[in-house]
């Protein structure tokens, strides 16, 4: 049986802040590996596509949110929705511990977390296997130089519609205007249906919405927030 290669890929941004508590290591050594979705790597699985999400989720609907930050809304959507597993990515390891402190308050058991680049999940989920995806407050890389470096282009959001279901919602939030306006240029290339029939739709949150500290901040810098709404076709 012969596997795919590795693909080359860049990463751009911090993968470690400059200090972690010595709680938030404890989380790390202790936490993390039992919160594993399963061989992510190429050196684990060099298969790809047999992510076993029945295993992990006992069939329920999978949902996957990209650069989760400090976790507040990941947590939050794993504490609302017990019968819904999430998957949560993020290569920023604080953010990663950051979200670990929050599974052990919030006793959760449908979330699973993987601390990298979630192009490496994509390579691993399944076909049409994601109900649902976020993409909240993004790295906006305001230099024109670096727009290709965001998530709203092809590297992402090709395989990103390949994982997820028909039907399935793919949700965005940025503050950053240029974002806006890349993420309505290319999201509807790569197979998406934009969901706004009126203003409110993308300056109101969605219903079951829970305000990050990265939102907070841009509040008080007087920043819009804006969400988006689009359907996989």
């Amino acid at each position: 049986m012969t596997h795919p290669q590795r693909p080359h890929r860049n990463f751009y941004g911090r993968l470690k802040g400059k200090h972690l508590k010595d709680s938030q290591k404890g989380y790390l050594e202790e936490d993390l590996a039992a919160l594993s979705p399963g061989a992510v790597d190429w050196d684990t699985n060099p298969a790809r596509d047999d992510l076993d999400l029945n295993g992990l989720f006992g069939g329920n609907d999978v949902w996957l949110e990209v650069g989760f930050g400090g976790g507040e809304h990941v947590i939050h959507q794993a504490a609302e929705n017990p019968d819904v597993g999430i998957i949560g990515c993020e290569p920023y390891i604080n953010g990663v511990a950051m979200l670990l402190g929050k599974v052990r308050k919030a006793n959760v058991s449908n979330l699973r977390i993987y601390p990298g680049d979630v192009r490496d999940m994509f390579d691993v989920l399944p076909p049409a296997s994601i109900s649902k995806a976020f993409l909240l407050y993004p790295d906006p890389w305001p230099k024109s130089r670096h727009h290709r470096r965001r998530f709203v282009t092809p590297e992402h959001l090709d395989p990103l519609a390949r994982v997820l279901k028909l039907g399935a919602e793919f949700r965005v939030a940025t503050d950053i205007p240029d974002y806006v306006r890349q993420t309505l240029e290319e999201v509807p290339k790569a197979g998406f249906e934009w969901l706004a029939e009126g203003p409110e739709d993308w300056r109101r949150p969605w219903s079951d919405w829970i305000s990050t500290r990265y939102e907070q901040k841009a509040l008080r810098e007087g920043r819009t927030p804006h969400y988006l709404t689009f359907r996989k076709t």
